[in-house]
């Protein structure tokens, strides 16, 4: 009764004689231990063995978001095989699929391309190689925090200087873009307006403050909590890199009457099919209204729903109108809107992407893959982003702080209803239909009251029970009960607001809205002779009037579609600005691994770009000056800083994208001079250093914090030492590699 991921069937191919070719083609099965022991029209074992491991290949890749017999948009347009159809394509998906299943058996190892190929054909290596490298390099395979992973040299970036990347927002889709550019050698800065990372997905602890209880303490999501299904899930993935156990979401959920009884299950089983009859009867209506007159004649999901419930007398009773109010209550809660507001074409556009398996919570909150994510990224907190310039030279991100952060492209990973404020200025104007699309999708809202109580009052064998209410309109008003104890390290119970009750909620002041729950508690509890003491802390939510998120989540709202999630998230500026969140996954909207899926995908774009960018050649082709990069002094690397604040100048060493690498800073000493070269000094700074020394205010405190806080004296450019001079030969090194790819380019 609480939002499960919907049963998807799985369809195997239905040709044995499919598997059968992929067998002979593919793989090298064991010859068998004699001829004598095969039996007439009986494939022998290795046969068996093998098909059976192509049909779960299959279904791991199924879970990953592959379909089962074609190509994927991304593989199309990536030109894995040169011919679409046929064997060649049935190959592929085979390989594709075994390299998948091969990396998730064990997700806390590199797969090398040199594994994926042990047990494929000589002649079908050319198919590995092109699997291998369209999964590793779109975020398949090899992601995640896993030592092995985080230790993997990155790959080479499709031009050197590497390009330079500036992510707005440090939420779940900004860390995994920002992870997975790193891994494809890029530079990267991101830039977040809180003082933390997460987003949306905010695990905070509650401590007590009572003599009495002094050590009872909690972690709580308040933002995105449940992992909505397991297989395929790459927070899943996550969790097993980093050893967290997973607690399966018990899907037994009591339901309470207004006065505290409990409903009678034969009248709860009722309804429950009577509800889901009702939205069965919606939806042949809608296929029905699609078929005659086109998916653009769009109505109210809850208007909808409405009509067929008086037609057809049902719930006439107090108790069933409270109980169908109830599911309509977690429907408005699965979605995060009114139903009034959702579209009946298209409310269930995802549907059927759902990610199978449990539902499920991570003990401790979802803030652990927060933090393993952002470890070592660097991260510009405090930046609230106010406007963004984009144009065939690069992009500039411009800050309330007044810093800039200039780079060669930009992935926005704001929230959907950041972006419908208007508050970021896009410079020039986003196009019109990213515009629409804006407007379009909908971004609801759900709001928490989460309670540390002394101790659990309440039934630990369950992890959900219902409320229901007499008004209507008062329907998502703490109508569902999360019991957190057995993930959070103490008794701590959320009640959901959804709906319009959702909106209302943040009006009332916190300390009544506790007031309310708990009466809603000790009507349930009281009866039972169980005794419901005060929260030793209670927090209330109110995503709706946070800055930088206005809401909680996406929805299709009457008027949009699923096309609308596509073109949120198509870049724009000729490859120059790209966008990511959960509002840009059409497949996985308002979930956290459709977010970490969105960075993914993003990253994979980008380096598409800015290889395609850089083989192109430059507008004046061979007249361009080439410059021999042996004779660049300092003044020339500094031409192409990696980032600059004040007075400050600063390149990271090409060779090492750790937070702990020097870097080589060189700060403007007064006002410079024509042509006079004593205006700078020149430090060595580690790369977390160089983050502290931009987040500080001014330069006069920067320079305070380089002598007394980092220990480095400025010097002149013969002052830099052996450190120095071999840091400015790799800058060099990388330059000059550089400069070949433009003479390789030019024909020179």
């Amino acid at each position: 009764m609480i939002p499960l991921a919907r049963l998807r069937i799985l369809r195997n191919p239905s040709s044995s004689d499919k598997h059968q070719h992929q067998q002979t083609l593919l793989y090298d099965p064991p010859p068998p231990r004699s001829a004598a022991i095969r039996r007439r029209g009986r494939p022998p074992s290795s046969a068996l063995r093998l098909s059976r491991d192509l049909d779960i290949e299959a279904l791991i890749a199924i879970a990953a978001g592959f379909p089962i017999d074609t190509l994927t948009e991304e593989e199309i347009d990536c030109s894995v095989i040169p011919t679409l159809g046929g064997t060649s394509q049935r190959n592929y998906i085979a390989v594709r699929n075994h390299i998948i299943s091969r990396w998730r058996s064990d997700p806390s190892v590199w797969l090398t391309e040199a594994q994926a190929l042990e047990s494929i054909r000589a002649e079908h290596h050319w198919l590995v190689s092109a699997a291998y490298s369209f999964l590793l390099r779109h975020g398949y395979i090899n992601f995640g925090v896993a030592p092995a992973v985080l230790s993997a040299p990155p790959r080479q970036a499709p031009s050197l200087p590497a390009p330079a990347v500036i992510i707005i927002g440090a939420g779940l889709a900004g860390l995994s873009a920002a992870r997975h550019l790193l891994s494809l050698g890029f530079r990267v800065a991101v830039v977040e307006g809180r003082r933390r990372p997460g987003g949306r997905v905010y695990t905070k602890k509650m401590n007590s403050s009572s003599a009495e209880h002094p050590s009872v303490t909690a972690a709580v999501d308040l933002g995105g909590s449940v992992l909505t299904g397991i297989n395929g899930n790459p927070l899943g993935v996550l969790a097993r890199q980093m050893g967290l156990p997973l607690h399966k979401v018990r899907d037994v959920c009591r339901l309470y009457l207004p006065d505290g009884r409990p409903v009678d299950s034969d009248v709860d089983a009722r309804m429950e099919a009577t509800f889901n009859q009702l939205l069965d009867k919606v939806c042949r209506l809608r296929q029905t209204v699609c078929d005659e007159l086109g998916a653009a004649v769009d109505a109210s999901l809850g208007k909808s729903l409405e009509v067929f419930r008086k037609a057809h007398e049902i719930a006439t009773s107090s108790e069933e109108q409270m109980l169908l109010n109830w599911h309509l209550a977690n429907l408005e809660y699965a979605n995060a809107a009114l139903l009034s507001d959702l579209s009946m074409v298209f409310w269930d556009q995802d549907d059927p992407y759902e990610m199978g398996g449990d539902h499920c919570f991570i003990p401790g909150g979802n803030a652990r893959f927060v933090h393993a994510l952002a470890e070592n990224i660097p991260i510009f907190y405090g930046r609230t982003v106010t406007s963004v310039h984009y144009g065939c030279d690069g992009v500039l991100v411009c800050t309330n702080t007044g810093q800039a952060f200039q780079g060669d492209m930009a992935l926005c990973t704001v929230p959907l209803g950041v972006l419908k404020t208007g508050r970021i200025q896009f410079k020039p104007e986003l196009p019109v239909r990213k515009q629409e699309a804006i407007k379009k999708l909908g971004f609801g809202l759900l709001n928490k009251v989460a309670m540390l109580f002394p101790y659990n009052f309440w039934d630990g064998g369950i992890d959900t029970f219902g409320h229901l209410t007499e008004n209507s309109n008062q329907r998502g008003e703490f109508f569902l009960f999360y019991s957190y104890t057995s993930v959070a390290g103490g008794p701590l119970l959320i009640a959901l607001v959804a709906g319009e009750s959702a909106v209302e909620f943040e009006k009332t002041p916190p300390m009544e809205s506790v007031k309310k729950v708990l009466g809603v508690l000790r009507k349930i509890f009281t009866p039972k002779g169980v005794q419901v003491p005060e929260p030793l802390e209670a927090i209330c939510t109110r995503w709706g009037t946070d800055r930088f998120t206005h809401g909680s989540y996406s929805y299709v709202s009457v008027g949009a579609s699923g096309d609308d999630y596509d073109i949120l998230a198509e870049s724009v500026g000729d490859g120059r600005l790209f966008f990511a969140g959960e509002a840009t996954n059409r497949r996985y909207p308002a979930t956290m691994h459709g977010a970490i899926l969105s960075g993914f995908r993003e990253a994979a774009n980008i380096e598409k770009a800015a290889r395609n960018r850089a083989q192109k050649p430059p507008e004046n082709g061979n007249d361009v000056e080439m410059v021999d990069a042996s004779e660049f002094d300092l003044d020339d690397l500094f031409r192409v800083a990696d980032t600059s604040f004040g007075g400050f100048s600063v390149i990271y060493d090409p060779a090492s994208p750790n937070e702990s690498s020097n870097s080589l800073v060189r700060v403007q000493i007064g006002k410079r001079e024509p042509d006079a070269k004593l205006g700078f000094l020149y430090g060595l700074v580690s790369r977390k250093n160089v983050m502290e020394l931009a987040m500080i205010d001014g330069d006069d405190q920067r320079l305070h914090a380089l002598d007394q806080d980092f220990g480095t004296k400025l010097v002149d450019r013969n002052g830099l030492g052996t450190d120095g001079e071999d840091l400015i030969a790799r800058i060099k090194e990388a330059r000059r590699g550089n400069n070949r790819n433009k003479e390789a380019t030019n024909g020179i």
